[in-house]
């Protein structure tokens, strides 16, 4: 579990790294791949929570 989070605090370090090269530079790839993996990164923690609460629940 403690994995998993540090997985997820890495891919939302690496979005806001592309965001930040998108700004910078003003290339359209960078911002491309950021919201790709800002978008897969929160599908992947909502769908984690959302096991954890069920097991607390059941």
């Amino acid at each position: 579990m403690l994995l998993f989070r540090w997985l997820i605090l890495l891919f939302l370090l690496a979005a806001v790294v592309s965001f930040m090269f998108y700004a910078g530079t003003g290339q359209v790839r960078f911002k491309r791949f950021g919201l790709i993996v800002l978008k897969w990164t929160l599908i992947a923690a909502f769908g984690f929570f959302a096991v954890l609460i069920l097991e607390r629940v059941a």
